[in-house]
């Protein structure tokens, strides 16, 4: 799974990628400072089984505090888009072309509207945030717009030529982006094509199936930044609004940055996600000021910052993912003594046997039945896993 943080300049895009990921990456107040990708390992935070069943996890990956366990995921950060960048302006082919193979976009945006469309500051109220929404879905449908014209004329003739099937020629083509056959059939009936010659597709045909594409293969969440500005709050709820079936989360990446490493330096007790945090150390006047900005400004008012809820809901949410455990019903560690070493984030309605598959292939091969730790009630494999299962995969392998 790799989720891609996207948006203008300026906005705050590397910032809410630092606070998420910690990596050291460039934060300037101008056009550009991102020029190659970044790449980082942020997490999703779950509760975790352990609790119930009165044990402390070991993770194998990523970590587990207070019970609550942060399970790794993949992230890319790409540089600023400007408008025309599916035209190629600022560089924008080669920023978007590094989103190919993400799962998931968050689209972040200066919710304050103190940021030109250009990616220059400016005084908050200045923009209207719902354009910089519009700017963003614009691009990316022009972009697979294009994808889909460059080669039309001689793919559309070669597949008319061989009676090719349209579905399975059209996720040739689009494979590379995520589209699977599956996708392809259901967006043809969506859009009314399905039994359209690609001969008489027209372009606002063509720029429909783009877009229902796009929607499909890079679903979207908007972390709405710069929560804490006035006048900034009023703006979520108009966009609330005005797109009602687009999912916003109002966020502070500066707090969420800060608290992270005030976290990390021993100067708080902080929980990604927590709408509080304890002061352990002995901060300055600057430090003290900022917490108490934090504290009364941000978690008061919003209930956290928001970066760790953007990141879990993007994944819980919009990709639909369920966090499962391989356990025993009578030993929860594993050889080594390591409690709950591994979780495994699948897709919504994944079965036993696709988690033994994901566990090990040869566990998977060898499946004979799975068995459901809370229950100890014995699954076949096409028993359907939901969110926070604890399941003991029983195998010939």
């Amino acid at each position: 799974m790799l989720v891609g943080v996207v948006g203008k300049a300026n906005v705050g895009k590397s910032t809410f990628f630092k606070a998420a990921t910690l990596m050291d990456v460039e934060i300037a107040n101008y056009p550009f400072a991102t020029i190659k990708p970044n790449h980082g390992v942020g997490f999703i935070r779950v509760p975790c089984v352990d609790a119930e069943l009165g044990v402390q996890c070991d993770p194998r990956t990523g970590f587990c505090r207070n019970h609550q366990r942060f399970v790794p995921i993949d992230m890319i950060d790409v540089a600023g888009l400007v408008p025309g960048a599916h035209e190629g302006k600022g560089m924008g082919l080669e920023f978007l072309n590094d989103l190919n193979q993400a799962d998931c976009l968050i689209h972040v945006i200066d919710v304050s509207g103190g940021t030109s469309d250009k990616g220059e500051p400016v005084p908050p109220g200045t923009r209207d945030p719902a354009e910089d929404v519009r700017f963003l879905e614009d691009e990316l449908d022009y972009w697979y717009l294009g994808i889909l014209k460059k080669p039309w004329e001689r793919f559309s003739k070669m597949v008319t030529q061989t009676h090719e099937d349209v579905a399975k020629a059209l996720h040739r083509q689009f494979s590379g982006l995520g589209a699977t056959e599956e996708m392809v059939v259901s967006l043809l009936k969506a859009t009314g094509l399905a039994e359209t010659r690609l001969s008489d597709w027209s372009d606002s045909r063509l720029f429909a199936f783009a877009k229902a594409l796009r929607m499909k293969t890079k679903p979207m969440i908007v972390a709405a930044n710069k929560i804490d500005v006035p006048g900034a709050a009023g703006n979520l709820a108009r966009l609330q609004e005005t797109f009602p079936d687009t999912v916003f989360v109002g966020c502070s990446s500066e707090s969420e940055l800060a608290l992270k490493e005030a976290d990390k330096h021993g100067l708080v007790s902080y929980l990604p996600g927590d709408g509080a945090f304890e002061v352990k150390g002995q901060p300055n006047e600057k430090q003290e000021k900022a917490l108490a900005f934090i504290r009364g400004e941000v978690l008061g008012k919003q209930g956290s910052t928001g970066v760790q809820e953007t990141l879990n809901r993007a994944v819980l949410d919009v990709l639909g993912y369920i966090a499962v455990w391989p356990g025993g019903v009578s030993k929860l560690a594993d050889k080594d003594g390591n409690i709950l070493p591994d979780v495994f984030m699948l897709k919504g309605g994944a079965t036993a046997l696709d988690f033994a598959y994901r566990v090990h292939t040869d566990i998977g091969k060898g499946f004979i039945r799975g068995i459901d730790v809370r229950s100890k009630r014995t699954v076949g494999k096409e028993h359907v896993l939901k969110h926070r299962d604890i399941i003991e995969i029983v195998s010939s392998k």
